[in-house]
């Protein structure tokens, strides 16, 4: 099992058992990590950025957890290599990337080097909200899209939904 943890910037693996099996520290540019999957190959794909940091992207992120392999995305942005808070991701048996851009509203899709693909769920097919979490069934082919409407007013999430996609 693989824990993120976005202040320290830090990715620690654990056993079935739950002992730490080993805590990788991701390099400087990877601020505020918010989800990470490891590769067949043993490299990770890391999301990351939040309101107010420089950077919001997808990186590859080598094995030994030191050096950005590939990335995808830039500055806090809607064009379609950027970000507004890139939240969760799956991957596919081809090891091609959906990423779930919360404030954007999207589904995006990458291919394993991180070369934009195409919008897979658009802001008008997302009836969820603002998506929050993600689940691929590969078997099934069909992507779970889990979100949240956001009150500005009371300042809460609210009503929360999933929605699924073929793909």
């Amino acid at each position: 099992m693989l824990v993120t943890c976005p202040a320290v910037r830090k990715i620690k693996e654990f056993s079935s058992h739950g002992h730490l099996l080993r805590e990788l520290t991701l390099p400087d540019d990877v601020i505020w990590p918010r989800h990470a999957i490891q590769t067949r190959s043993g490299q990770f794909i890391v999301c990351h950025g939040r309101h107010g940091n420089p950077v919001h992207r997808v990186c590859v992120i080598s094995a030994d957890g030191r050096h950005i392999v590939h990335s995808h995305g830039r500055q806090q942005g809607s064009d379609t290599d950027q970000y507004n808070w890139p939240l969760r991701l799956a991957v596919d048996d081809n090891e091609r990337v959906f990423v779930a851009d919360l404030n954007n509203r999207r589904v995006t899709l990458l291919s394993p080097t991180l070369q934009y693909v195409g919008q897979v769920v658009s802001p008008d097919q997302l009836k969820c909200g603002r998506p929050g979490g993600l689940y691929l069934d590969t078997q099934r082919r069909h992507l779970y899209v889990a979100g949240n409407e956001w009150n500005e007013e009371q300042r809460v999430l609210t009503s929360g939904r999933v929605v699924v996609f073929s793909v």
